[in-house]
């Protein structure tokens, strides 16, 4: 782990013995889009960085970890969490849930545990790059290890 801030997620990483590096950057709370400007900050490729949205499937609160550069489809993570429908989340109960501030919710560390979808594509690279649990934090991992201690499955969610 490199210099950063300590947040659930960090403290849920190491607690798990998680390999990660920190990367705090200068947040800008006028950018259009959070995961770009991490993108942007970090000097990496958007499609290395992923952003945690809550949707609603079939009443369920499920989250869907996608590209930055994508959006998430809703139907192809309801049918991932084996539902039917799902609509997006309301900001405030996101928050409630996982104990985040939207542009900083972590999959990881979360108040409480969500039935996670992460995008396939994560697998394409070695290291991806997912909030620390804070706006203007970042941390690196392995897509596999974000899998095992979200418990997360695989499934094409993005578009």
């Amino acid at each position: 782990m490199a210099d950063g801030p300590t947040t659930p997620a960090t403290l849920a990483l190491d607690a798990a013995g998680v390999a990660f590096r920190a990367h705090p950057y200068e947040h800008a709370p006028r950018a259009d889009s959070f995961g770009l400007e991490a993108a942007v900050a970090l000097g990496v490729e958007p499609e290395r960085v992923f952003k945690t949205l809550l949707a609603e499937v079939d009443g369920e609160l499920v989250i869907g970890i996608v590209p930055v550069t994508a959006r998430l489809h809703l139907k192809s993570l309801a049918g991932a969490a084996g539902g039917k429908r799902a609509i997006m989340a309301d900001p405030a109960v996101a928050e409630r849930r996982t104990g985040y501030v939207v542009g900083g919710i972590s999959p990881i560390g979360q108040k409480r545990s969500h039935r996670t979808v992460v995008d396939e594509t994560a697998e394409l690279f070695d290291t991806i790059f997912v909030s620390g649990g804070r706006r203007g934090f970042d941390v690196e991992l392995a897509p596999a290890d974000l899998v095992r201690i979200t418990d997360a499955t695989l499934a094409d969610i993005a578009r």
